[in-house]
């Protein structure tokens, strides 16, 4: 049997994390962010949604060229089923990157107009 009261030892260790007031006052967490922050991000994302429209565009002129042809009715079906699942993806990722660019650019807007700056005494 071990002599070391278990309630006692989690007390010491709580009060060893405890921050001191110093410590709070200068670690107040991640910084926020910024306009310029929501703006990148917006330019990314829409990057990104530019990107995936051509890849759209290529994959759906893809399947256009290269038509199916199989004689069993099931491996056209199987491969009709994996044809729009792929072109699915593709859109999805488009519009996926367009709506989220589109929100970051009105957040970034937003936040031009509502800015928080510090009034000076």
């Amino acid at each position: 049997m071990s002599d070391i009261n278990p309630k006692t030892s989690k007390n010491q260790e709580s009060e060893d994390s405890v921050p001191s007031p110093e410590e709070i006052a200068t670690n107040q967490g991640p910084p926020r962010k910024g306009p310029a922050s929501f703006f990148s991000g917006s330019l990314t994302s829409i990057l990104f949604a530019w990107i995936s429209l051509i890849l759209s565009r290529k994959v759906v002129e893809y399947f256009m060229i290269h038509p199916q042809h199989y004689s069993s009715p099931i491996a056209q079906s199987a491969a009709s089923g994996f044809k729009t699942l792929v072109i699915g993806t593709c859109f999805l990722s488009t519009f996926t990157f367009a709506f989220i660019g589109l929100g970051l650019l009105v957040v970034f807007v937003r936040s031009l107009f509502s800015a928080n700056y510090p009034l000076s005494d």
